[in-house]
């Protein structure tokens, strides 16, 4: 079974959006959770790297899944624009 090697995770007011990567950058979970569930969630995982994009509480969560031990890196939102599929945004 492939390891998971980096989590990306799109934070929203109430519901996160997650997404597990092996190595090779294949997808090998995608979940919806809630704000209770997304800690529960991280601390079950092995320490990896997490990708968000920086946002008003990605600070607070940042501090939260560095005490897990996972490696944690933000992305400027002008760096993720490129990505998005359409123009809602979280605002």
């Amino acid at each position: 079974m492939d390891e998971v090697t980096i989590i990306g995770v799109d934070l929203a007011k109430s519901a996160f959006h997650v997404h597990g990567a092996s190595k090779d950058g294949s997808q090998l979970f995608q979940k919806k959770l809630t704000r209770r569930q997304f800690p529960e969630f991280m601390a079950r995982q092995r320490p990896c790297m997490v990708a968000m994009e920086a946002c008003g509480s990605s600070n607070y969560w940042t501090r939260e899944l560095t005490k897990m031990g996972h490696d944690v890196r933000l992305i400027a939102p002008i760096y993720v624009k490129p990505f998005l599929k359409r123009q809602k945004n979280d605002a």
